[in-house]
């Protein structure tokens, strides 16, 4: 009797580095995710270099400014840089919901089309309003991009990668960042040269004298849209995380409901709150004392955590009830999201209040001195703090491997508290030992952003991964920018105080006391489970 052959099972590709290969759509993955940090690190890193002139040329300010106007022009600069951390903080909870719900590649697409097109907006701008809108709609892409970009390399890869891939995220940050000082020094000497070439294409004379006003900041925001688009394109060949595959085969993925996300418009009310108590007493609807301005910050935190979080809450409450196994409870992951932000919240406060200003101090310490015209300072300054940024994520990284978690954020925060204080109490000029702290501060203090890709995609299972880890990373944005819209209502209090250097009030001194922060990561971090040498959670 005639017997069927029987049929052979399906083969399934094993992931990444499990065969003991890697396969191609790993490499396109990180290729794609590498760019993709690339030009995130690249937005933040332009506003940060010509962020004040922005602003400036959007002011009724005509010749020098005024020190009052200075100090104007300062506090705008803040806000900004804070709405923008806020809205990064949103987006990375959005994306990252969205990434759980539909798939880490289409909402990865989705959050580089947000950020290249809103942008190059920027560029567009006719107001400070203008712009921080634009800023803030811009930073909701640029925060789901962190999440989802994490989540989806950490999980193509195997295993005994996933140090090395956190290191290149961070590196491709930063580079983004240098990228953008090198651009910065190369358009300053040919800026005179659009004059030429836009009227040739075309663009009016007024057009082009908005476009290269100013250190030619409009023309840096455009740019930035063109390799963002083109990594948007790229994504297109990159394919979906075979963990994510495996959720949404089991019918988890469908406990995501789109109304949850009305928590987060709620949450978003808190980090509203906590920019308007800060904003300085000048302004006549802003009218605070020092006792609403804590009161408002605490309030704003508890509305950001208790909204940013329910979207997670409410699914893991749904699984709960559809399944008989795991957790009975959602507290547990609640817990790890808020001890997660408590440690990105260190990270991110201590690089936005300490070394994310040394380009703008830089400028400062050149400013009416003919000497320094056209030696670029700001811009070396973001080069070289850039550069020691590279080298410190990769480091922190690979000692994360080495040391273990818990013992590598520690020695991290010893070494930015040590030396943020050497570099700005130390220093009242602008020349080649500026320079060589300068890249020794931002390897010390950046390398936490090679050390937090390793260390968060460790703390949630595949079906919270994206969601959890955004909500960890992007909510230190909202610590971060309370620290820097203190930097403007903190002057006045330490107008007197000097820096061993001589240098009296101003951002060294602050800075300063902002990197008093690291302490409190040498503590809570020993309130962290240690994931050394386990796989990713299921």
């Amino acid at each position: 009797m005639a017997t069927t052959a029987p049929k052979p099972a399906p083969v399934n590709t094993p992931p990444s580095g499990e065969s003991g290969g890697t396969s191609r759509g790993a490499w396109m993955a990180l290729i794609a995710a590498l760019l993709g940090w690339l030009f995130d690190g690249a937005e933040m890193g332009v506003f940060s270099m010509v962020g004040r002139a922005a602003v400036q040329d959007m002011l009724p300010i005509s010749g020098a400014p005024t020190p009052e106007q200075e100090s104007y022009i300062g506090f705008l600069f803040g806000v900004i840089i804070a709405i923008f951390l806020v809205g990064a903080a949103t987006g990375g909870v959005v994306f990252g919901w969205l990434g759980d719900r539909i798939g880490r590649v289409r909402a990865m697409s989705l959050s580089v089309l947000t950020y290249a097109v809103f942008t190059g907006m920027c560029g567009l701008a006719q107001s400070p309003l203008q712009l921080g809108v634009l800023r803030f709609i811009a930073s909701l892409g640029m925060g789901g991009e962190w999440a989802l970009g994490v989540a989806l390399v950490m999980e193509v890869w195997p295993n005994r990668s996933r140090a090395l891939m956190a290191g290149l995220i961070g590196a491709a940050a930063n580079a983004g960042y240098l990228l953008v000082g090198v651009i910065g020094i190369g358009l300053s000497a040919i800026l005179h040269k659009f004059e030429v070439w836009l009227p040739m294409v075309g663009v009016g004379s007024e057009t082009v004298t908005m476009l290269v006003a100013f250190k030619g900041w409009r023309l840096m925001m455009l740019l930035g849209t063109l390799p963002a688009l083109l990594t948007f394109f790229f994504r297109i060949f990159v394919a979906e995380s075979h963990k994510w595959e495996e959720e949404k085969a089991k019918g988890t993925t469908s406990n995501w409901a789109t109304v949850d996300l009305l928590g987060v418009l709620f949450g978003a009310i808190g980090p509203v709150l906590i920019v308007y108590v800060w904003l300085p007493e000048a302004l006549a609807f802003s009218k605070t004392t020092v006792t609403m301005r804590i009161v408002g910050t605490i309030l704003g935190l508890a509305i950001a955590v208790v909204g940013y979080t329910y979207p997670v809450l409410r699914y893991l409450q749904r699984s709960i009830l559809q399944s008989t196994e795991g957790a009975r409870t959602p507290w547990p992951t609640v817990r790890i999201m808020l001890l997660g932000a408590c440690i990105s919240g260190v990270a991110l406060l201590g690089t936005w209040g300490s070394t994310q200003w040394a380009a703008t101090w830089a400028g400062q310490l050149t400013q009416g001195k003919p000497e320094f015209a056209n030696s670029h300072p700001r811009e070396w300054t973001q080069i070289w703090l850039a550069m020691g940024a590279i080298v410190g994520t990769i480091l922190a990284a690979m000692c994360g491997d080495w040391l273990g978690r818990r013992v590598t954020y520690c020695l991290l925060c010893v070494l930015s508290l040590i030396s943020a204080v050497i570099f700005f109490q130390t220093h009242n000029a602008y020349g080649t030992s500026f320079l060589i702290w300068t890249f020794i501060a931002g390897a010390c203090t950046a390398s936490f952003y090679g050390w937090l890709p390793l260390y968060l995609p460790e703390l949630f299972a595949t079906k919270v991964r994206a969601t959890g880890q955004g909500f960890s990373f992007n909510f230190g944005r909202i610590l971060a920018a309370i620290g820097t819209l203190q930097m403007s209502a903190l002057l006045p209090y330490f107008a007197q105080t000097s820096t061993q250097a001589g240098i009296k009030g101003g951002y060294p001194v602050i800075c300063s006391y902002i990197s008093a922060i690291y302490f409190l990561g040498m503590v809570i971090i020993w309130f962290a489970p240690e994931t050394k040498g386990k796989p990713l959670p299921e």
